[in-house]
């Protein structure tokens, strides 16, 4: 207690030894009080304050999508949309994942889809043994791209070696767009096209 009666007595003291005015001592009686008072709002309301970080956007990037048609032995055919560069495999997933007795020997499951594009899988035959048996060649024009490697086997000019190109192109490149297309099979030229072309169709 008595260091702070010598400290009063220490600056009253001081106070009353200034040479100011009346007046001037008022005036720095209050210059201090304003810039105590000021120090006070600042601390308290910088303590106060809350920081808030800005809210973070989250950026969504849109996939491009493709559309196909899923057909043939699949459980829900139909067209699908998927994410670009989806392969076969994700287009018959997408349509329920293949049938019973769906032959997928003739589609090559790991190609990339374009846009449009229409993905068949047959069926196969079995006899009441439950063998495999050969599918009937349809009269009229044979589908390229659905024909079995016998059913292209039975094509005059087109033997067992060609239709198992053809069947290993369509796997590789997709469905024939033309039946010209034909002609980019090793082994199929101008003449033996010419030969075949009122047989098929795509």
């Amino acid at each position: 207690m008595s260091y702070f009666t010598q400290a009063f007595e220490s600056i009253s003291n001081w106070w009353f030894e200034l040479h100011y005015s009346q007046i001037q001592k008022r005036a720095l009686l209050v210059i201090s009080a304003v810039i105590v008072s000021l120090s006070i709002l600042l601390v308290v309301r910088g303590n106060s304050h809350e920081v808030l970080e800005p809210p973070i956007i989250a950026v969504q990037i849109a996939v491009p999508e493709i559309f196909i048609d899923v057909t043939g032995a699949v459980n829900k055919p139909g067209v699908y949309t998927l994410p670009a560069n989806s392969r076969v495999i994700d287009a018959i997933k997408a349509a329920g994942d293949s049938a019973p007795g769906a032959d997928l020997s003739t589609i090559n499951l790991a190609r990339t889809l374009s846009d449009g594009e229409q993905v068949f899988v047959d069926a196969t035959l079995l006899s009441p043994s439950g063998q495999r048996i050969t599918k009937s060649v349809r009269s009229g024009p044979i589908n390229i791209n659905r024909a079995t490697a016998s059913q292209l086997d039975s094509l005059d000019g087109i033997g067992p070696v060609i239709a198992k190109r053809i069947i290993e192109f369509r796997k590789v490149n997709g469905p024939f767009l033309t039946i010209e297309d034909l002609q980019n099979v090793s082994g199929i030229g101008v003449a033996k096209f010419a030969q075949i072309k009122s047989k098929v169709r795509v």
